[in-house]
């Protein structure tokens, strides 16, 4: 994953594609702080762990985005939209929610006595599972749903 976002920002600047080089740019620099945090001797991030900070990143653009369109500022907005679908390039397909439900589903049958109080363990789960795939809002707010169903 790492070498493929040198690849592709190798390919950018040679391009002169300017928003693309500098949004692959601080992808590296969010790719370098996340590997001095972890505090190991190799500093080497693994495709899982590139994938969290990829969707973190998107996560922000899009709340930059719609902070942008609250404020009126529909240009800005769409910069960091455009930037975010930069992003996604490099994450898998989201997940779509009849997937999570199923998923959901299966953790909710595991427990014993699933209820409210369980929430935060059926959420972590799922997660788990699903990866960058899936978004932590939707996973809560659908295993609130099945919850209370």
């Amino acid at each position: 994953m790492e070498d493929r976002l040198n690849k592709d920002l190798k390919s950018a600047m040679l391009a002169g594609d300017k928003v693309r080089t500098e949004v692959l740019r601080g992808l590296k620099n969010a790719l370098q702080y996340e590997a001095v945090a972890l505090k190991t001797a190799d500093r080497k991030l693994s495709d899982q762990q590139i994938q969290k900070v990829l969707a973190r990143e998107a996560k922000k653009r899009q709340e930059a985005a719609d902070i942008y369109q609250k404020g009126g500022s529909a240009e800005r907005a769409q910069a960091e939209l455009a930037e975010k679908r930069i992003i996604e390039e490099y994450l898998p397909e989201p997940m779509d929610e009849a997937a999570i439900v199923n998923l959901v589903k299966e953790e909710i049958a595991k427990i014993d006595n699933s209820t409210m109080p369980n929430v935060g363990q059926i959420i972590g789960a799922v997660k788990a599972k699903a990866g960058a795939s899936a978004d932590g809002a939707v996973i809560a707010q659908l295993v609130k749903q099945e919850l209370e169903s």
